[in-house]
């Protein structure tokens, strides 16, 4: 099984890199180190190219376009917690880059026999969420693992947010969590162009999304550690983050401070104070120059990225629930289009939860 996809990534991977000339050597080696180890060791080149695919075949993101700027950091020889810490924090400092935001992933070594790394993040700068008895304080999606972080005897202040630390488990080893440095964290404070009230309502959201708890799988390989990010879409933190229900659920505040009539939905409360939200977050991560894109140029960049595909001979694959922005769909492109919903390696996978 493993050299039957390592075969089809080796070939994949040689011919769109024109190194044709050198498949069946490296095909030899691989089946060669296959058959005495029951694995094989990408070389760097080959890290980096199924990264970026792994990106390009990514169905549910909106931003592939940008897939071969993807910057690789080669950490498969680090073993350490203190180490994969260190990795992680050089990870978000580069990333992060004073607002500039770098698309980067790092990649530690991959499951062997067992002995995986594992982030116990969703993602690596994330807000707490503490059970009260009169409610949720900070995020309710991060409730459990809030919990978890407090079993292994992190101590939050109690806020609305509140960073969780990092949590890092090498193979059978206890979990080890360590305290994200306060200078390494970029955060942006939230405020309207018009509405003076918005800055009172004292909302913020961090500037970087660093997901660190899929899989990526690269011609049979498995990284279950290989945090990676991109840059923010206003609609994940004003549609979403800050606007659902089951979130922070800050629409209706919103919309009482704008004057709308919360009691009738004929008033459109939600949909007007929903757009005022995507707004304050656009205005504020422009203002304090932090990178960000709005769903109707991220659309537009999504159909560019398609065509790039069709000139190479591929067509993009995609989820269309997730590629239509949760803001004004109908107004995109990718609203009325259709896509095949095919999962095609490399990829990055959910993977179960290890608390």
């Amino acid at each position: 099984m493993m050299w039957r996809e390592a075969e089809s990534f080796i070939r994949q991977c040689y011919k769109e890199l024109d190194e044709s000339e050198s498949i069946d050597g490296r095909l030899c080696d691989v089946k060669e180190e296959i058959e005495n180890t029951g694995s094989y060791k990408h070389t760097y080149e080959e890290l980096e190219y199924g990264a970026k695919v792994a990106w390009r075949n990514s169905n549910r993101c909106i931003g592939r376009l940008f897939w071969e700027s993807l910057n690789v950091f080669d950490y498969r020889t680090l073993e350490q917690e203190e180490d994969i810490r260190d990795a992680i924090f050089e990870h978000i400092d580069y990333a992060t880059n004073e607002g500039r935001v770098r698309s980067t992933i790092s990649i530690f070594r991959p499951d062997i026999d067992g002995e995986e790394i594992r982030i116990w993040n969703h993602q690596l700068i994330r807000y707490a969420g503490y059970e009260e008895s009169g409610g949720i304080i900070g995020d309710p999606a991060s409730v459990e693992f809030t919990k978890k972080c407090q079993q292994l005897g992190w101590e939050g202040a109690g806020g609305n947010f509140d960073v969780l630390p990092l949590v890092i488990q090498v193979g059978d080893r206890e979990p080890r969590w360590f305290e994200i440095p306060a200078e390494k964290i970029l955060e942006v404070p939230l405020r309207h162009p018009e509405f003076d009230w918005f800055e009172d309502l004292e909302l913020q959201w961090y500037a970087v999304p660093f997901i660190s708890d899929m899989r990526l799988e690269i011609g049979g390989i498995n990284y279950s550690a290989a945090p990676f990010n991109g840059w923010y879409m206003e609609t994940e933190i004003g549609a979403r983050n800050l606007a659902d229900d089951f979130r922070y659920n800050m629409l209706p505040v919103v919309a009482e401070k704008m004057g709308l009539n919360i009691r009738r939905n004929t008033s459109l409360w939600k949909d007007r104070a929903l757009i005022e939200l995507n707004q304050a977050v656009l205005h504020s991560y422009k203002s304090n120059k932090v990178s960000i894109v709005d769903h109707h140029s991220a659309s537009q960049q999504f159909q560019l990225f398609q065509n790039k595909e069709k000139q190479c001979g591929r067509y993009a694959t995609g989820d269309w629930t997730w590629l239509i922005p949760p803001v004004s769909p109908a107004s995109t492109r990718i609203f009325h289009q259709s896509f095949e919903d095919r999962m095609d390696t490399p990829n990055y996978f959910y993977q179960n939860r290890v608390f």
